[in-house]
C-alpha cells in the first residue's frame, strides 16, 4: 500500500502512542480533581500547552485553548469572535477557498444578520490582498483565510494579510490544520490572532485540537459548560488525546526543517512525472506550496474514478479533494473559485505525502496513474 492522502487522515505516530498510552491505563484521572492521578493528568495538558505553543512561537501557553476538533477550533474561533464583537460590526471577511468548518459557520452566522463577504483568489489559489484592502469597513468583526490549502497545497502571505487586517484593527483567524507541523508557523512575527491546530494532522490522535488565542482579543465561548480550558470549552479534557498532540507537535517541531526536504524532494518527483501524461496539470502555486503535497487534474476524466482505480488494482490511496466534502460528489468550491470549469474541476486528484512515503514511491505511483489515466480515458465518452 502507498498511502498518499495524510492531510485528510495521519496515521498517529509510534513514539506519540508510546508516551500517550499511559494516560488510557495508569494516569486516566479527571485534570479538574485534586488528588494525584487527578494532579498527574492537569500536569500532562499543561505540558501539552507548552508544546503546542512552542510549535507555533506563542510565547505564553496560556494562549492556548485544547478542543475536541479543527472544526470545533473554527467554530470557537468565528462564532466566538463574532457574537463576542457584535457590538463593533456584523461583517465578515472569508477566503473563497476556506475549509468548509470555517465557511459553514459563517453561513450560519448570516442567518443571524451577519454580512459575509468572500474575498477572490487569482488561478493558483492566492489571495486578493487588494481586495482584502478595500473591503475592510468599521463594521467588519473577523478576517478568515487558511495559512495553507488542504486541496491544492497553496501557502497565503498571512503576514502581509496580518499588517492590512491590523492597520484596520481588526481581527485574523488563520486555519492552520494543513500546515503546522508541515512547514514553520510564528504566530508573534506572523501577526496572527487565532490560528486553528489539529492533532490528527500532526501525527498524534484524534479527537484534540486546539486554537490559539492573542492575549486581548474577545472570543466568547460556544460550548458552555464545567469552564474548563479558561471557560471557552467546557468538557472533561481528553488527556491522553491531547497529551498525544502534545507530543506529536513536540516531535514535528523537531523534525520539521529535515522532513520538508524529505517531502518536497519526493513531491518533485512525482509533479515531474505525472505531468509527462497528456493533458494533466498542476492544481495550486507551483512553488509557494506545502512541501508534500501535489495536486493535479487530468482532462477527459473523473478523478473519483483516478481514486477508485488507483486504489482497487494498486493500492494506492490519494484524494479527489476535501474528505469533509469528498462525498457529495459537487465540484469543489476550491477548484471553482481558482477558474476552473465545473468538468475540470471534476478531473481532480490530490497526493500529501508523510512519514510513510520513501522516493521508491515516485516511479511506481507515476507508472499507475500512467496506466490509470489510460485506461479510463479508452473507456470515457469524452
Amino acid at each position: 500500500m502507498v498511502y498518499l492522502d495524510h492531510v485528510s487522515a495521519t496515521p498517529v505516530d509510534p513514539r506519540v502512542l508510546a508516551f500517550a498510552g499511559r494516560f488510557l491505563r495508569e494516569e486516566f484521572g479527571n485534570p479538574s480533581t485534586l488528588y494525584t492521578i487527578g494532579l498527574s493528568s492537569r500536569q500532562a495538558l499543561e505540558e501539552a500547552r507548552a508544546k503546542v505553543a512552542a510549535l507555533v512561537r506563542a510565547k505564553n501557553p496560556a494562549t492556548i485553548v485544547f478542543t475536541g476538533s479543527a472544526t470545533e477550533s473554527n467554530n470557537l474561533a468565528v462564532r466566538g469572535t463574532a457574537l463576542r464583537n457584535r457590538k463593533d460590526g456584523k461583517k465578515l471577511l472569508v477566503s473563497a477557498i476556506e475549509h468548509i468548518s470555517v465557511l459553514n459557520p459563517m453561513k450560519d452566522l448570516q442567518k443571524q444578520g451577519f454580512e459575509l463577504d468572500m474575498i477572490p483568489v487569482d488561478q493558483e489559489g492566492v489571495v486578493d490582498q487588494g481586495y482584502i484592502e478595500d473591503h475592510i469597513s468599521p463594521d467588519t468583526t473577523l478576517v478568515s483565510v487558511n495559512y495553507a490549502n488542504d486541496e491544492i497545497g497553496t501557502i497565503e502571505p498571512i503576514p502581509e494579510i496580518a499588517r492590512i487586517v491590523h492597520e484596520k484593527g481588526k481581527y485574523l483567524h488563520v486555519n492552520a490544520t494543513a500546515a503546522a507541523g508541515r512547514i514553520p508557523i510564528d504566530v508573534e512575527k506572523d501577526g496572527i490572532d487565532l490560528l486553528t491546530l489539529s492533532s490528527n494532522d500532526l501525527g498524534g490522535p484524534r479527537g484534540a485540537a486546539a486554537l490559539y488565542i492573542r492575549p486581548g482579543v474577545k472570543v466568547q465561548s460556544v460550548m458552555p459548560g464545567g469552564g474548563q480550558e479558561r471557560g471557552l470549552r467546557s468538557g472533561t479534557e481528553n488527556i491522553f488525546a491531547i497529551a498525544g498532540m502534545g507530543e506529536a507537535a513536540r516531535l514535528a517541531a523537531e523534525e520539521m526543517e529535515v522532513e520538508m526536504a524529505r517531502e518536497r524532494s519526493i513531491r518533485d518527483g512525482l509533479v515531474r512525472d505525472i505531468l509527462t501524461i497528456d493533458e494533466s496539470y498542476l492544481t495550486g502555486h507551483p512553488e509557494r506550496r506545502l512541501p508534500g503535497h501535489a495536486s493535479f487534474r487530468f482532462s477527459r476524466i473523473e478523478g473519483e474514478s483516478i481514486l477508485l482505480n488507483l486504489d482497487t488494482f494498486f493500492g494506492i490511496q490519494i484524494a479527489t479533494g476535501s474528505a469533509c466534502t469528498s462525498r457529495t460528489l459537487e465540484p469543489s468550491h476550491v477548484l471553482l473559485a481558482i477558474g476552473l470549469a465545473h468538468e475540470e474541476a471534476h478531473g481532480s486528484v490530490v497526493m500529501t505525502l508523510g512519514r510513510s512515503n520513501v522516493p521508491e514511491d515516485v516511479p511506481y505511483v507515476a507508472d499507475a496513474m500512467k496506466q490509470t489515466v489510460e485506461r479510463l480515458r479508452a473507456i470515457s465518452p469524452l
